[in-house]
């Protein structure tokens, strides 16, 4: 596919023309400071106006790069239309030397000392830039409070630019005040939270010294819920210190809307119409939990739930889930009918990464065809499944439904256990990764691809229920094929499924306008009956797409053709829902 398109601007060109400035690199630093304009100027006054302009840009950019004895001159040259220039003599570059803080009032522990030193960053003879000597007074302050002295302040700071020996000394005044001791958590809230539950998530124990880093986890921790509108918090002030001189911290909480109602829809030539509902409340028992409500009306699903989510359940940053559903799933491949209860434990162990623990329980009832004396027959199954789940997943993308750069991987583990009909234990397993690449420097153009591959373990065809095999084909698969229909077919053109999947997708995603884009794609998937698909098994589809941006993610429309079409196959297939298809 090849992407092709023009454009043409007239270049702006700089306030005005900079003469004496022999070192490219300031020269273009100048440059870059100076303001654009559109149109020369149509008179010498408005030229002589904007060579003052371009001088106090210059003057600017010197100081900021240690420039001190410089002289800048605004001129006019003759000429039609008028031009303004700016004569530049930068001068010598003056250096750092003995940069030292003086502390106001009693001064800290030797050790603090030592590292409010190391934390300027400031290395004589190096040039004296204005963003480097202030930048160095917020390192030190921000060192002072983080090993304890939460009232750390500076004062106005004193800097010496020597043109006798063209030096820089900055002289910095900070105000260390006392160190300061923890005490427990002070909640404000005019909502449901419960003052306690929040005083556990605290990451330090009662008189531990002040670490601003605590009292943002202790906020990270809270925003992870999701249940609140606002939250603030901030360490007391000397004021509420207790007897002990410990100073609490102060949580202050806006609780969101009790209850939200989301709906979703989609649909594709393959899978019909699907529309899904979610009645979702907060913070019912008191510690950031939510209930969703669910119903799912769809051609191939239909399912009705409700789930428990418990945030930083027993210990921070780990969340425990309750579920429970009643389903049917009619398909190609089987009908299934029943009800399933679960529990699952996640522990997000980085900032994107996470491990799941979990075990559910189905009871079903499965209706599916199976081969017998070369002749398809029908066979009823009731069943209870016992699974188990250990998953890892990291997500090191830019965003969730449109991600540009990055990359994400997910692998899980479900030991089974068949009874009732039929006794079969296996184990499923299944491992998903997903990369993208951005071109150019506004990411216009995206490279993403996706691998999965699933084996199952310890049971074959047709001991394995249909309703536990592998499928492939269709909007969240292989496109261009219909749901479920790649891989092996009875001899009535039933899926059979099989043990062991491999997909694979490459995306070429090019920004079209500031809200429209286009997408070409290609999919192959294949299911096997045995450890491996074999390469017979193979399938791909093709086609294009379009995105419309509604801010918070994609509209996605996509049409694919089968490069492999079997009979039952259709020419192509449609595909609409919300965000990209990985």
């Amino acid at each position: 596919m090849a992407w092709l398109t023009a454009s043409a601007a007239w270049a702006d060109e700089p306030m005005a023309q900079i003469q004496g400035v022999e070192d490219k690199t300031l020269r273009e630093t100048i440059q870059r400071a100076l303001t654009q304009s559109k149109n020369p100027a149509q008179s010498r006054a408005e030229a002589r106006r904007r060579a003052r302009q371009a001088g106090e840009d210059v003057i600017a950019v010197l100081r900021a790069e240690g420039y001190y004895a410089y002289t800048v001159e605004p001129d006019v040259l003759d000429g039609e239309p008028p031009r303004a220039v700016v004569k530049v003599t930068p001068g010598p570059v003056f250096v750092l030397a003995d940069p030292k803080i003086d502390w106001a009032g009693e001064p800290p522990d030797e050790g603090t000392r030592q590292r409010a030193a190391a934390a300027m960053r400031l290395t004589a003879g190096e040039p004296g830039r204005a963003a480097d000597v202030v930048g160095a007074e917020g390192r030190v302050v921000a060192q002072v409070a983080k090993l304890g002295y939460a009232d750390a302040e500076a004062q106005p700071r004193e800097v010496i630019v020597d043109h006798a020996d063209h030096t820089v000394r900055p002289s910095y005044k900070i105000v260390a005040g006392e160190l300061v001791h923890l005490d427990g958590v002070e909640v404000v809230t005019k909502g449901r939270t419960n003052p306690a539950w929040v005083g556990r998530l605290a990451p330090w124990v009662v008189g531990d010294v002040y670490d601003p880093e605590d009292v943002a986890e202790l906020e990270r921790r809270l925003r992870d819920t999701s249940v609140y509108d606002s939250i603030s918090v901030a360490l007391a002030g000397p004021d509420k210190a207790t007897a002990e001189g410990f100073r609490p911290v102060v949580v202050t909480l806006a609780d969101r809307r009790a209850r939200t109602l989301e709906l979703s829809a989609g649909y594709s030539t393959s899978e019909g119409a699907g529309v899904d509902a979610k009645w979702i409340r907060y913070n019912r028992l008191k510690r950031a939990d939510t209930t969703t409500y669910s119903l799912r009306f769809a051609k191939l699903e239909q399912s009705v739930g409700a789930e428990v989510s418990l945030p930083h359940w027993r210990r921070p940053q780990q969340t425990l889930k309750l579920s429970s559903s009643l389903f049917r799933n009619d398909t190609d491949a089987y009908n299934e009918t029943g009800a399933r209860v679960g529990v699952d434990l996640t522990k997000r162990r980085q900032t994107t990464a996470y491990r799941t623990f979990g075990v559910s329980l189905d009871l079903s009832q499965t209706k599916e065809q199976v081969s017998q004396n070369g002749s398809v027959a029908g066979r009823k199954l009731n069943l209870a499944t016992v699974a188990g789940l250990a998953a890892y997943a990291w997500d090191f993308s830019d965003n969730i439904l449109d991600p540009k750069r990055g990359w994400r991987l997910e692998a899980r583990g479900e030991p089974t256990y068949v009874l009732g009909d039929t006794s079969l234990p296996y184990l499923k397993l299944t491992t998903q990764g997903s990369a993208y690449i951005p071109i150019g420097k506004q990411a216009s153009t995206v490279l993403a691809g996706r691998l999965k591959l699933g084996a199952i373990l310890g049971g074959g065809i047709p001991e394995v229920p249909a309703a536990r095999r592998f499928y492939a084909g269709g909007g969240g698969s292989v496109r261009g094929y219909a749901y479920q229909a790649i891989g092996p077919r009875l001899s009535d053109n039933t899926p059979q499924g099989g043990v062991s999947l491999v997909e694979t997708s490459f995306e070429l995603r090019q920004k079209i306008t500031q809200r429209w884009s286009g997408v070409a794609f290609i999919d192959a998937g294949a299911i096997g009956t045995h450890e491996t698909p074999q390469r017979e098994d193979f399938r791909a589809g093709a086609g294009l797409g379009v995105r419309y941006d509604l801010g918070f993610g994609p509209i996605r429309a996509d049409v694919a053709v089968p490069l492999g079409r079997r009979a039952g196959d259709p020419a192509f297939q449609v595909y609409l829902s919300i965000g990209q298809s990985f």
